[in-house]
C-alpha cells in the first residue's frame, strides 16, 4: 500500500510538471517567432498575431496584466500586455517557461509618456524612481496578449 501511494504521489508530481496550465485563447498557432525577429523588424509583425516562447522574466505585482518573456538573444525580452481582468498572470509565472500568442503592436513614447509609465512601474515594484534618469521618449514593441500556455502551473 505505502508504494502504490509513493507511486500514485511520484505520478501527481509528474504529471503536474508536464502539463500546462492555459490562459486566455490558450495557443494555436503552430509557427514560433524569435522574439528577435519581432524586436529586430517589428513593421514586419505589426497586426500580426504570433507566437513566442520564452522564459517568464517579470509578472504585474498587482494585477497580473502582464508579463516580459525572455527573447533568444541575451538581456532582450518582449513585455505581454492584456486587459486587466480577462486574463490574469498568477506571480508563480515567473521563472517558467511559456507559449504565447499575440498581436504585435508598436507604439511611439513621448518622454512625458515615458516619465509617467515608469513611475508608475517603479511604484508598482515598489522600488525608487529618479525623474531625471528619463531623458527622452521611447519606441516600444510588445504583444497585445491573447493567450498563453505556462508548463508546471
Amino acid at each position: 500500500m505505502r508504494t502504490f501511494l509513493l507511486l500514485l504521489a511520484m505520478v501527481l508530481l509528474m504529471t503536474n510538471t508536464v502539463l500546462a496550465k492555459s490562459f486566455g485563447n490558450g495557443v494555436s498557432l503552430a509557427e514560433t517567432t524569435a522574439i528577435s525577429s519581432i524586436l529586430d523588424q517589428p513593421e514586419e509583425y505589426l497586426g500580426k498575431q504570433v507566437k513566442v516562447s520564452g522564459l517568464i522574466v517579470d509578472v504585474c505585482a498587482r494585477r497580473g496584466c502582464w508579463i516580459y518573456v525572455a527573447g533568444d538573444r541575451p538581456y532582450e525580452k518582449i513585455r505581454v500586455k492584456v486587459t486587466d481582468g480577462e486574463i490574469v498572470f498568477p506571480l508563480e509565472a515567473r521563472g517558467k517557461q511559456a507559449e504565447v500568442e499575440g498581436v504585435v503592436e508598436v507604439f511611439e513614447l513621448t518622454r512625458e509618456q515615458v516619465l509617467a509609465r515608469s513611475k508608475h512601474h517603479a511604484e508598482e515594484q515598489g522600488i525608487p524612481f529618479d525623474p531625471a534618469s528619463v531623458t527622452t521618449g521611447e519606441r516600444v514593441i510588445r504583444l497585445r496578449g491573447l493567450g498563453a500556455e505556462i508548463p508546471g502551473l
